[in-house]
């Protein structure tokens, strides 16, 4: 029953989002947090961390973590097939048709529709995490943490993953 359960928390998440890892962070959320209940926000939040720190795909190293964390090594298999899965489908059952009609203007428009809602989804994703830390680690950390990065990641040229080490750092060292 496990596996299956594992199965659809990150299968349905994939299936339905559009747009990537980060579009789908906040079902997988919903999934993972509010439905099945195997981690806390704060857990979930760690997982994110720790991934954005790491290099290829988000979701398939979320999903492969969160597996194993429930199910074991099988439990990892089959959440990252689930992962996988829908966009393999869903590549080869479009691609012919996407690339006989890419110069429509319909096919345009669609993909500039899903911008804004891939834009919300993240909005949400972001005040949710900033709520999650205001309430566990408090307003100063929260602010100093936030501001410190938005400094780093727009005044500077430094790599996000290095954004994410230093949070991560202050973390450990002042928060753990």
């Amino acid at each position: 029953m496990i596996y299956w359960q594992l199965f659809l928390a990150f299968f349905i998440p994939n299936i339905v989002g559009y747009g990537g890892g980060p579009a789908i962070i906040p079902l997988i959320e919903n999934e993972v947090v509010g439905k099945y209940g195997w981690m806390s926000h704060q857990g979930f939040a760690e997982i994110l961390a720790l991934g954005n720190a790491l290099p290829s795909p988000i979701a398939t190293k979320m999903a492969g973590y969160i597996g194993y964390d429930v199910a074991g090594v099988g439990g990892a298999l089959i959440a990252v097939l689930a992962t996988v899965g829908p966009s393999l489908l869903l590549m080869l059952a479009a691609l012919g048709t996407l690339y006989r009609y890419r110069d429509s203007i319909k096919v345009k428009s669609m993909s500039q529709w899903v911008r804004p809602v891939v834009m919300v989804l993240m909005a949400y994703l972001a005040w949710s995490f900033f709520h999650t830390g205001l309430v566990t680690i408090g307003s100063i950390h929260t602010l100093v943490i936030g501001l410190v990065a938005a400094i780093l990641l727009m005044g500077t040229r430094i790599h996000p993953a290095l954004v994410v080490c230093f949070g991560l750092g202050y973390g450990a060292l002042l928060l753990g």
